[in-house]
């Protein structure tokens, strides 16, 4: 990688992250007196979330107690990013601060994916100008989802094409809004990379320590890319014991050993952490019920044929120049691709994470392909595959649209940020809050404060709570079973608003027990006597 093409990477990069930090930018600017910008306009829901991760670290938290459920928590080393940014913010004016550190963390995280990319394309193609068509395609390109905005959408039984909502099978959406999957992207395809090189030449104790300083950063910004790293390792060692075995040739016990040397530091910095968290998955009763609501499944198999239809006759092309010519070099690559579908439907909630990655091995093996096509059939293949940029433009263009539209979830009303402020100068010790569902979602991102419901897999037994929450604010319950439910959940504030008023004709001035303590015109803050 010459000094010219690392230029070329940043260059990109900035150019990209700067193009897509205007819509951010534009929330502020467009916000108005009457209605504050939460800093999100897709996933405002997850959005919020992470910004109430990080105002637990600017509270003093080191681990990860969600605030999002009034159940026991023992505390786990989880998004762990997020709450050591969120060390740098301090009141006043915190949540302000916290956006500004997401898009700090944005930009690190999508110049460490671009960087990450083209390493990974260039250890594969000599050729500079391939490696930036891959790179190009693999950070802003999609499949054949734009179909659906000419009139197409029954190609897909009326459901939405993954690159509108999947991260993890294309490469724009983290880039745009997902900062520690961009950058657990990046570091993955790095040290991807960094573990076939050391076939080539043996690594230095310095650079294997390094490597393995890699993968304990990758761990702490998603546990599960780290599990797929070592899957996509399991699976090149398995192809290169066997073709050794197949055609006795067995690689040199030195070369051997000084593999193993190798991922003995990569599995003495990574594997603790996969092992604690998948321990704590297993034994801690709130992340067990956490992760039996986290169901990110994937799509049907005809979702994914049309993700990769422009791509899928020059992955064929390229398949078959891999076997023909017996490139080893590609042949992790290969057994990735073929390994895709399991990964996709393996039998867990989290399916559709599983294919993290594979984007860049697809986009390489569709370039080897499209590199072998008849020179004159290689510009139309080309146009077609930028084609599929429409999607991420889409997307772009589509954040202003919703922008301009100064309503919830994207903004929340002046008056509402009011009383949350007013919890942040009350509230000690993270108190629970009682509000409607979309009120229990950004009010954690405001104040030092915990709800019982509010985010779908954080909020642990959602569907049995939910209902209890209607039933309060619907007055479905007499004054006894209202005080018993307040102190089952140890509820200290009760929040009275419009999201509130959706849900029923309560006058919580009726109720016994609750005091008024803030007012303005449209919201009320309520506190639960001792």
């Amino acid at each position: 990688m010459t000094s010219s093409e690392k230029k070329w990477v940043l260059r990109l990069s900035l150019i990209l992250l700067g193009v897509t930090t205007l819509p951010y930018l534009a929330g502020f600017w467009l916000q108005g007196d009457a209605w504050r910008f939460t800093g999100f306009f897709l996933g405002v829901g997850d959005g919020n979330s992470y910004i109430a991760k990080m105002l637990l670290g600017t509270a003093g938290e080191w681990l990860f107690r969600t605030p999002y459920t009034a159940f026991p928590q023992n505390g786990f080393l989880a998004f762990f990013p997020y709450i050591l940014l969120g060390k740098l913010a301090s009141f006043p004016g915190v949540h302000e601060q916290l956006v500004g550190l997401f898009q700090i963390f944005r930009w690190l995280g999508g110049t460490l994916m671009v960087y990450g990319e083209y390493q990974f394309f260039a250890f594969f193609f000599d050729d500079p100008n391939t490696r930036k068509f891959c790179t190009l395609l693999a950070t802003l390109g999609g499949g054949a989802g734009w179909l659906a905005l000419i009139g197409l959408q029954g190609i897909w039984g009326n459901r939405i094409p993954l690159e509108f909502y999947s991260p993890e099978t294309f490469g724009f959406l983290s880039f745009f809004t997902l900062p520690h999957l961009a950058a657990a992207r990046g570091l993955l395809l790095l040290g991807l990379v960094r573990y076939w090189r050391s076939y080539a030449s043996p690594s230095t104790r310095k650079g294997r320590i390094f490597s393995g300083g890699m993968w304990l950063i990758l761990g702490l910004l998603q546990p599960l890319t780290a599990l797929i790293g070592w899957g996509i390792i399991a699976m090149d060692l398995i192809i290169r014991i066997g073709r050794s075995q197949w055609h006795h040739s067995w690689i040199g016990l030195k070369s051997w050993r000084d593999i193993l040397v190798y991922l003995a530091y990569l599995a003495i910095f990574s594997v603790p952490l996969i092992f604690y968290s998948s321990l704590s998955f297993l034994s801690d009763p709130y992340l067990k019920e956490w992760s039996a609501q986290n169901i990110i499944l994937s799509p049907t198999p005809g979702d994914y044929l049309m993700a990769y239809l422009f791509l899928m006759p020059l992955l064929g092309l390229g398949g078959w120049v891999i076997v023909n010519q017996k490139m080893e070099k590609f042949y992790p690559l290969l057994g990735w691709m073929l390994i895709l579908p399991i990964l996709a439907y393996f039998p867990v909630n989290i399916q559709r994470r599983l294919p993290e990655g594979s984007w860049a091995a697809l986009s390489a093996v569709g370039a080897l392909g499209l590199g072998y096509l008849r020179p004159k059939w290689q510009p139309a293949l080309r146009i077609l595959l930028y084609s599929t940029v429409i999607t991420s433009v889409v997307l772009f263009l589509g954040s202003f649209l919703t922008l301009s539209q100064l309503k919830i979830p994207v903004y929340r009303p002046a008056e509402e940020i009011q009383a949350f402020e007013f919890l942040r100068l009350t509230a000690k010790d993270f108190p629970v809050v009682l509000a409607g569902f979309e009120t229990s979602n950004a009010l954690p991102a405001w104040a030092p404060v915990r709800t019982i419901i509010g985010h779908g897999p954080e909020s642990i037994h959602l569907a049995q709570v939910q209902p209890r929450v209607a039933a309060f604010y619907h007055a479905d319950l007499n004054q006894v079973e209202d005080l018993k439910f307040l102190r089952e959940f140890n509820i200290r504030f009760v929040i009275w608003g419009p999201g509130e008023r959706e849900l029923g004709n309560l006058n919580p001035e009726n109720v016994t027990g609750l005091k008024l303590i803030f007012l303005n015109t449209t919201y009320q803050v309520f506190e639960v006597a001792d």
